[in-house]
């Protein structure tokens, strides 16, 4: 064996010694206390999983949690990040293959879209290295099916949201919430109600979750909350779009400078011709970028329930993601009304499909209609439509198609 050889393999056992060091501080460090609400849903066993979701969600915690949970500080679990300095030198194969050298058998690999070509080397994991497991994060916005590789058959994927409100107010009453489905929702939000309330008074927390509940880092400095969230949106236009979508300076300035008029007039809908004349580019391409911060899950549209040949032009209503992201990014405070409907669309999405209908405000799934506003909301909008819902801001219970809004804030 030459000399040249065992330096080479000096140096490899030193990176991979840094790397274990790193991991085993972090997965000692996490607070294992509170779980997110897909925690127990992933089907941990299976030999290739994602989790994507947006920047500040906790995808990083929930792997750490479930690596200190099940492996500890075993050497057969590792955990890294793909933006760490050692890949400007290393491949991420050449980190399975090493590891499993070691012993390894559980990879978790962190943010995944920072590193070029990761899907083809992932995927080469997966069919060389069957004794390996690999978890990977990464932003909602990347596409597992995209360009010559393929993920989709391979990899169980998963989709994490922010805190919902049910999830901030266990985080800081430490109570245990019921998770409801929409048709027992609908059914029985009397009873529920009243169940919840026998627990804790979830209009003492609803402002609070509006302002700061929906990205878990405001437990740990709600005093510069809006800072990070501005930094956290920063991030994802000039580091995680550009690194996805292959994107130059010039389309993240734009993508800048429609996010911009988005907030200052959000839910609000769009006349695309003349926005896309105000920013300077094409109708087609001004679509392409709303649906880009759409899937980076800074934005939502609202997609007409008329099915045609317009609704593959453009959406009907544009809104800030999460409410959030009203506060963080409008200059003043925002229209109490505008967030009640961004926080019902934030909610219920995650349950099933939205659009927006004809009548009301909001259609879920092609079935049920409703219309969202303050405690004095009346029913004459819907009136004649069936399975039809007020849903009001304001009241602790409701009153038979009268529905409390916080209650849609307990769907996940």
């Amino acid at each position: 064996m030459s000399l040249h050889f065992i330096v080479f393999l000096q140096k490899t056992f030193f990176k991979m010694d840094r790397l274990y060091s790193i991991s085993f501080k972090l997965i000692n460090e996490v607070d294992g206390n509170f779980k997110r609400y897909l925690y127990p849903k992933i089907s941990w066993g299976n030999r290739l999983i994602g989790i994507i979701g947006a920047r500040g969600v906790g995808k990083t915690t929930m792997i750490l949690q479930y690596i200190k949970e099940i492996h500890g500080l075993s050497k057969q679990a590792l955990y890294v990040s793909a933006d760490d300095v050692f890949f400007i030198n290393n491949s991420i194969i050449s980190l399975a293959e090493d590891f499993i050298k070691r012993g390894g058998k559980y990879l978790y690999l962190d943010e995944v879209h920072k590193y070029e070509g990761w899907a083809r080397e992932i995927k080469n994991i997966y069919d060389y290295y069957a004794e390996l497991t690999v978890v990977f994060t990464g932003s909602s916005a990347i596409e597992i099916e995209k360009g010559a590789v393929d993920l989709s058959r391979r990899v169980l994927l998963y989709s994490l949201n922010g805190l919902s409100l049910r999830e901030y107010i266990s985080l800081k009453t430490n109570q245990t919430l019921p998770v409801l489905t929409i048709d027992s929702l609908l059914q029985n939000h009397l009873e529920i109600s009243f169940e919840i309330l026998s627990k804790i008074r979830p209009l003492q927390y609803f402002d609070g979750y509006l302002k700061q509940g929906y990205y878990p880092f405001f437990y740990e400095d709600s005093e510069n909350f809006f800072m990070r969230l501005r930094q956290v949106v920063g991030k994802v236009l000039e580091t995680d779009l550009p690194a996805i979508e292959k994107i130059d300076f010039s389309a993240t300035n734009t993508i800048r400078k429609i996010l911009g008029i988005i907030s200052e007039s959000v839910p609000f809908k769009p006349n695309i011709i003349k926005l896309s004349q105000t920013v300077g580019v094409s109708k087609e391409t001004f679509v392409k970028y709303l649906r880009l911060l759409e899937k980076a899950t800074v934005i939502s549209l609202l997609y007409s329930s008329v099915k045609g040949v317009s609704q593959l032009n453009k959406p009907e209503k544009v809104y800030l993601n999460n409410t959030n992201l009203m506060y963080g990014l409008i200059e003043g405070l925002p229209n109490k009304g505008n967030l009640r409907e961004t926080f019902f669309l934030n909610q219920v999405r995650l349950a099933g499909s939205v659009e927006y209908p004809d009548v009301g405000d909001f259609l879920f799934d092609g079935k049920y209609t409703f219309e969202v506003g303050g405690k004095k909301k009346g029913s004459n909008q819907i009136k004649n439509v069936q399975d039809g819902f007020i849903v009001a801001d304001d009241i602790e219970t409701g009153v038979d198609n009268k529905i409390p809004l916080w209650l849609f804030g307990f769907l996940y």
